[in-house]
Protein backbone atom coordinates (compact mmCIF):
# COMPACT_ATOMS: atom_id res chain seq x y z
CA UNK A 1 0.00 0.00 0.00
CA UNK A 2 3.30 2.24 0.71
CA UNK A 3 3.24 3.16 -3.30
CA UNK A 4 -0.64 3.91 -2.95
CA UNK A 5 0.17 6.33 -0.14
CA UNK A 6 2.38 7.81 -1.63
CA UNK A 7 0.29 8.30 -4.77
CA UNK A 8 -2.46 9.57 -2.94
CA UNK A 9 0.00 12.22 -1.53
CA UNK A 10 0.97 14.00 -4.92
CA UNK A 11 -2.56 14.00 -5.83
CA UNK A 12 -3.31 16.03 -2.48
CA UNK A 13 -1.27 18.82 -3.72
CA UNK A 14 -2.04 19.20 -7.05
CA UNK A 15 -4.77 21.92 -7.80
CA UNK A 16 -6.86 19.70 -10.70
CA UNK A 17 -7.44 16.90 -8.30
CA UNK A 18 -8.89 19.79 -5.37
CA UNK A 19 -11.92 19.17 -3.17
CA UNK A 20 -14.32 21.95 -3.17
CA UNK A 21 -16.75 22.20 -0.32
CA UNK A 22 -19.30 24.86 -1.85
CA UNK A 23 -19.79 22.40 -4.70
CA UNK A 24 -20.87 19.69 -2.13
CA UNK A 25 -24.30 19.93 -2.92
CA UNK A 26 -24.42 20.72 -6.50
CA UNK A 27 -26.58 16.92 -6.97
CA UNK A 28 -29.35 18.66 -4.99
CA UNK A 29 -29.97 21.84 -7.27
CA UNK A 30 -32.11 22.27 -10.54
CA UNK A 31 -30.76 21.00 -13.68
CA UNK A 32 -30.65 24.26 -14.79
CA UNK A 33 -28.75 25.69 -11.79
CA UNK A 34 -26.30 23.25 -12.29
CA UNK A 35 -26.17 23.96 -15.90
CA UNK A 36 -24.95 27.43 -15.34
CA UNK A 37 -22.80 26.55 -12.46
CA UNK A 38 -20.93 24.46 -15.04
CA UNK A 39 -21.22 27.05 -17.48
CA UNK A 40 -19.61 29.76 -14.87
CA UNK A 41 -16.80 27.22 -14.49
CA UNK A 42 -15.65 26.54 -18.21
CA UNK A 43 -15.89 30.52 -18.68
CA UNK A 44 -13.13 30.50 -16.60
CA UNK A 45 -10.82 28.62 -18.96
CA UNK A 46 -9.59 31.10 -21.52
CA UNK A 47 -8.33 33.50 -19.20
CA UNK A 48 -6.21 30.82 -17.83
CA UNK A 49 -4.92 29.71 -21.59
CA UNK A 50 -4.45 33.55 -21.94
CA UNK A 51 -1.89 33.79 -19.16
CA UNK A 52 0.03 31.40 -21.10
CA UNK A 53 -0.22 32.82 -24.53
CA UNK A 54 3.30 34.48 -24.30
CA UNK A 55 4.81 30.62 -23.36
CA UNK A 56 2.73 29.11 -25.91
CA UNK A 57 3.76 31.73 -29.14
CA UNK A 58 7.58 31.21 -28.32
CA UNK A 59 6.32 27.25 -28.23
CA UNK A 60 4.75 27.84 -32.07
CA UNK A 61 7.71 30.12 -33.21
CA UNK A 62 9.98 26.64 -32.67
CA UNK A 63 7.66 24.20 -34.08
CA UNK A 64 6.65 26.22 -37.43
CA UNK A 65 10.54 26.66 -37.93
CA UNK A 66 11.45 22.54 -37.79
CA UNK A 67 7.86 21.74 -39.32
CA UNK A 68 9.45 23.80 -42.31
CA UNK A 69 12.41 22.30 -42.11
CA UNK A 70 10.46 18.82 -42.71
CA UNK A 71 9.78 18.27 -39.03
CA UNK A 72 7.13 16.10 -37.32
CA UNK A 73 4.49 17.24 -34.67
CA UNK A 74 3.84 14.64 -32.13
CA UNK A 75 1.27 14.79 -29.55
CA UNK A 76 1.38 12.28 -26.35
CA UNK A 77 -0.75 11.71 -23.93
CA UNK A 78 -2.83 9.41 -21.92
CA UNK A 79 -6.78 8.99 -21.08
CA UNK A 80 -8.28 12.43 -21.63
CA UNK A 81 -5.07 14.64 -23.05
CA UNK A 82 -4.24 11.51 -24.79
CA UNK A 83 -7.68 11.84 -26.49
CA UNK A 84 -6.87 15.33 -27.36
CA UNK A 85 -3.75 15.05 -28.82
CA UNK A 86 -5.29 12.83 -31.58
CA UNK A 87 -8.40 14.59 -31.93
CA UNK A 88 -6.04 17.23 -32.94
CA UNK A 89 -3.95 15.51 -34.75
CA UNK A 90 -6.47 13.89 -37.04
CA UNK A 91 -8.48 17.50 -37.70
CA UNK A 92 -5.30 18.66 -39.72
CA UNK A 93 -4.98 16.63 -42.46
CA UNK A 94 -8.80 17.49 -43.96
CA UNK A 95 -8.21 21.17 -42.82
CA UNK A 96 -4.52 22.11 -43.89
CA UNK A 97 -3.88 18.78 -46.68
CA UNK A 98 -1.02 17.78 -44.37
CA UNK A 99 -0.14 13.93 -44.71
CA UNK A 100 -1.58 12.09 -41.69
CA UNK A 101 2.59 11.12 -41.14
CA UNK A 102 3.28 14.83 -40.27
CA UNK A 103 0.99 15.53 -37.57
CA UNK A 104 0.50 12.54 -34.97
CA UNK A 105 -1.51 11.77 -31.82
CA UNK A 106 -0.39 8.80 -29.78
CA UNK A 107 -2.31 8.14 -26.91
CA UNK A 108 -1.02 5.68 -24.19
CA UNK A 109 -2.31 2.26 -24.62
CA UNK A 110 -2.68 2.49 -28.71
CA UNK A 111 -5.65 2.85 -30.56
CA UNK A 112 -8.33 1.17 -28.68
CA UNK A 113 -7.49 3.66 -25.73
CA UNK A 114 -9.25 6.23 -27.66
CA UNK A 115 -12.78 4.19 -26.66
CA UNK A 116 -11.88 2.18 -23.83
CA UNK A 117 -9.39 2.70 -21.01
CA UNK A 118 -6.22 0.64 -21.03
CA UNK A 119 -5.17 -0.10 -17.47
CA UNK A 120 -1.90 0.97 -16.56
CA UNK A 121 -0.76 2.04 -19.76
CA UNK A 122 -0.33 6.35 -18.48
CA UNK A 123 2.29 4.58 -15.79
CA UNK A 124 4.24 3.10 -18.87
CA UNK A 125 7.43 5.46 -18.73
CA UNK A 126 8.33 2.63 -21.24
CA UNK A 127 5.81 2.75 -23.58
CA UNK A 128 5.94 5.76 -24.57
CA UNK A 129 9.58 5.35 -25.48
CA UNK A 130 8.47 2.48 -27.58
CA UNK A 131 5.63 4.53 -29.37
CA UNK A 132 8.28 7.20 -30.25
CA UNK A 133 11.32 5.06 -31.42
CA UNK A 134 8.77 3.41 -33.90
CA UNK A 135 8.57 6.91 -35.11
CA UNK A 136 12.07 7.30 -35.24
CA UNK A 137 11.77 10.67 -33.64
CA UNK A 138 14.59 13.05 -34.59
CA UNK A 139 16.28 16.60 -33.94
CA UNK A 140 13.59 18.12 -36.76
CA UNK A 141 10.82 16.81 -34.62
CA UNK A 142 8.27 18.64 -31.66
CA UNK A 143 6.60 16.49 -28.57
CA UNK A 144 4.29 17.59 -27.20
CA UNK A 145 3.13 15.60 -23.83
CA UNK A 146 0.20 16.45 -22.53
CA UNK A 147 -1.45 15.89 -18.95
CA UNK A 148 -3.23 17.43 -16.48
CA UNK A 149 -1.61 16.90 -13.42
CA UNK A 150 1.22 17.28 -14.76
CA UNK A 151 2.88 14.14 -13.41
CA UNK A 152 0.98 11.35 -15.87
CA UNK A 153 4.40 8.48 -16.20
CA UNK A 154 3.69 8.46 -20.34
CA UNK A 155 3.66 11.86 -20.51
CA UNK A 156 6.39 12.69 -18.83
CA UNK A 157 8.40 9.50 -20.42
CA UNK A 158 7.63 10.37 -23.64
CA UNK A 159 8.81 14.58 -23.50
CA UNK A 160 12.09 12.79 -21.63
CA UNK A 161 13.06 10.65 -24.24
CA UNK A 162 12.07 12.77 -27.04
CA UNK A 163 14.95 15.68 -25.61
CA UNK A 164 17.06 12.75 -25.14
CA UNK A 165 17.02 12.23 -29.44
CA UNK A 166 17.31 16.12 -30.09
CA UNK A 167 13.40 17.16 -30.72
CA UNK A 168 12.10 19.73 -29.30
CA UNK A 169 9.77 19.03 -26.48
CA UNK A 170 6.59 20.70 -25.15
CA UNK A 171 4.85 20.15 -22.05
CA UNK A 172 1.33 21.19 -21.48
CA UNK A 173 -0.03 20.60 -18.14
CA UNK A 174 -2.42 22.24 -15.86
CA UNK A 175 -0.99 22.55 -12.53
CA UNK A 176 2.17 24.90 -11.46
CA UNK A 177 5.37 23.31 -11.32
CA UNK A 178 4.47 20.35 -12.84
CA UNK A 179 7.46 17.50 -13.84
CA UNK A 180 6.30 17.45 -17.62
CA UNK A 181 6.68 21.32 -17.99
CA UNK A 182 10.23 20.87 -15.98
CA UNK A 183 11.22 18.46 -18.41
CA UNK A 184 10.33 19.96 -21.98
CA UNK A 185 11.86 22.95 -23.56
CA UNK A 186 8.57 24.59 -23.59
CA UNK A 187 6.56 24.21 -20.47
CA UNK A 188 2.85 25.54 -20.26
CA UNK A 189 0.54 25.21 -17.37
CA UNK A 190 -2.49 26.52 -18.01
CA UNK A 191 -3.55 26.57 -13.95
CA UNK A 192 -7.58 26.15 -14.19
CA UNK A 193 -8.43 24.85 -10.61
CA UNK A 194 -10.16 22.31 -9.07
CA UNK A 195 -12.90 20.86 -11.18
CA UNK A 196 -16.89 20.80 -10.59
CA UNK A 197 -16.64 17.30 -10.71
CA UNK A 198 -13.39 16.22 -8.29
CA UNK A 199 -10.48 14.88 -10.19
CA UNK A 200 -12.67 14.57 -13.05
CA UNK A 201 -10.05 16.54 -16.06
CA UNK A 202 -11.89 15.94 -18.73
CA UNK A 203 -13.69 19.04 -18.11
CA UNK A 204 -11.91 22.29 -17.23
CA UNK A 205 -8.32 20.73 -18.37
CA UNK A 206 -9.63 18.75 -21.05
CA UNK A 207 -11.49 22.10 -22.46
CA UNK A 208 -8.03 23.92 -21.79
CA UNK A 209 -6.05 21.34 -23.51
CA UNK A 210 -8.23 21.70 -26.66
CA UNK A 211 -7.88 25.20 -26.85
CA UNK A 212 -3.80 25.49 -26.20
CA UNK A 213 -3.94 22.39 -29.21
CA UNK A 214 -6.06 24.36 -31.12
CA UNK A 215 -3.79 27.54 -31.09
CA UNK A 216 -0.91 25.56 -31.25
CA UNK A 217 -1.69 23.32 -34.28
CA UNK A 218 -3.83 26.57 -36.42
CA UNK A 219 -1.06 29.21 -35.92
CA UNK A 220 1.65 27.00 -37.05
CA UNK A 221 -0.12 26.01 -39.93
CA UNK A 222 -0.78 29.54 -40.81
CA UNK A 223 2.83 29.84 -40.06
CA UNK A 224 3.49 27.52 -42.88
CA UNK A 225 1.28 29.19 -45.69
CA UNK A 226 -1.68 27.05 -44.94
CA UNK A 227 -4.22 29.49 -45.12
CA UNK A 228 -4.46 32.66 -47.01
CA UNK A 229 -6.15 35.13 -44.63
CA UNK A 230 -8.04 34.10 -42.81
CA UNK A 231 -8.76 31.33 -45.37
CA UNK A 232 -7.74 27.93 -45.49
CA UNK A 233 -6.39 27.13 -48.57
CA UNK A 234 -4.83 24.44 -48.42
CA UNK A 235 -8.13 21.88 -47.35
CA UNK A 236 -8.57 18.71 -48.97
CA UNK A 237 -12.07 18.20 -50.71
CA UNK A 238 -13.05 14.65 -50.10
CA UNK A 239 -16.73 15.24 -49.78
CA UNK A 240 -19.89 16.94 -51.74
CA UNK A 241 -19.82 19.63 -48.75
CA UNK A 242 -16.11 20.56 -49.13
CA UNK A 243 -15.67 20.72 -53.01
CA UNK A 244 -18.60 23.53 -52.06
CA UNK A 245 -16.50 24.76 -49.65
CA UNK A 246 -13.47 24.91 -51.98
CA UNK A 247 -15.33 26.86 -54.30
CA UNK A 248 -16.62 29.21 -51.99
CA UNK A 249 -13.17 29.92 -50.64
CA UNK A 250 -11.82 30.44 -54.25
CA UNK A 251 -14.63 32.85 -54.72
CA UNK A 252 -14.10 34.55 -51.72
CA UNK A 253 -10.13 35.05 -52.25
CA UNK A 254 -10.90 35.97 -55.92
CA UNK A 255 -14.59 37.24 -56.75
CA UNK A 256 -14.11 35.45 -59.73
CA UNK A 257 -17.40 34.26 -61.77
CA UNK A 258 -18.20 30.41 -60.76
CA UNK A 259 -17.13 29.97 -64.62
CA UNK A 260 -13.44 31.07 -64.40
CA UNK A 261 -13.35 28.98 -60.51
CA UNK A 262 -14.26 25.79 -62.12
CA UNK A 263 -12.14 25.89 -65.05
CA UNK A 264 -9.37 27.23 -62.38
CA UNK A 265 -10.29 23.99 -60.30
CA UNK A 266 -10.22 21.95 -63.14
CA UNK A 267 -6.88 23.16 -64.42
CA UNK A 268 -5.28 22.90 -61.42
CA UNK A 269 -7.13 18.95 -60.11
CA UNK A 270 -8.98 20.72 -57.47
CA UNK A 271 -6.41 22.37 -55.63
CA UNK A 272 -7.59 25.43 -54.11
CA UNK A 273 -4.72 27.23 -53.21
CA UNK A 274 -3.31 26.42 -56.72
CA UNK A 275 -6.68 27.77 -58.59
CA UNK A 276 -6.64 30.73 -56.49
CA UNK A 277 -3.11 31.85 -58.13
CA UNK A 278 -4.41 30.85 -61.63
CA UNK A 279 -7.21 33.51 -61.34
CA UNK A 280 -5.16 35.91 -59.48
CA UNK A 281 -1.80 35.71 -61.03
CA UNK A 282 -2.82 35.21 -64.38
CA UNK A 283 -1.04 31.63 -64.99
CA UNK A 284 -1.58 28.02 -65.97
CA UNK A 285 -2.29 25.26 -63.67
CA UNK A 286 1.64 24.02 -63.91
CA UNK A 287 3.03 27.48 -63.08
CA UNK A 288 0.79 27.93 -60.56
CA UNK A 289 2.00 24.81 -59.01
CA UNK A 290 6.01 25.49 -59.51
CA UNK A 291 5.17 29.34 -58.41
CA UNK A 292 4.26 27.63 -55.10
CA UNK A 293 6.98 25.00 -55.01
CA UNK A 294 9.58 27.91 -54.77
CA UNK A 295 7.26 29.80 -52.29
CA UNK A 296 7.57 26.78 -50.05
CA UNK A 297 3.74 26.78 -50.41
CA UNK A 298 3.19 30.26 -48.95
CA UNK A 299 0.29 31.92 -51.28
CA UNK A 300 1.54 36.05 -51.12
CA UNK A 301 4.54 35.41 -52.43
CA UNK A 302 3.76 32.93 -55.17
CA UNK A 303 1.49 36.01 -55.88
CA UNK A 304 3.80 38.59 -55.92
CA UNK A 305 6.22 36.71 -58.18
CA UNK A 306 3.24 35.98 -60.50
CA UNK A 307 2.34 39.48 -60.92
CA UNK A 308 5.62 40.74 -61.48
CA UNK A 309 6.32 38.55 -64.42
Amino acid sequence: MTAYAELRAQLDTLTTEAFRPELAEIDRLSTLDLARTMNAEDATVPAAVAAQLPRIADAIDAIAARMARGGRLVHAGAGTAGRMGVLDASECPPTFNTDPADIVGLIAGGPSAMVRAVEGAEDSTELAREDLTALAIGPDDTVIGISASGRTPYAVGAVTFARSRGALTVGLACNAGSALAAAADHGIEVVVGPELLTGSTRLKAGTAQKLVLNLISTITMIRLGKTYGNLMVDMRSTNDKLRARARRIVALATGAPDEEIEAALTATGGEVKNAILVVLGGVDGPEAARLLAAAQGHLRPALADARTR
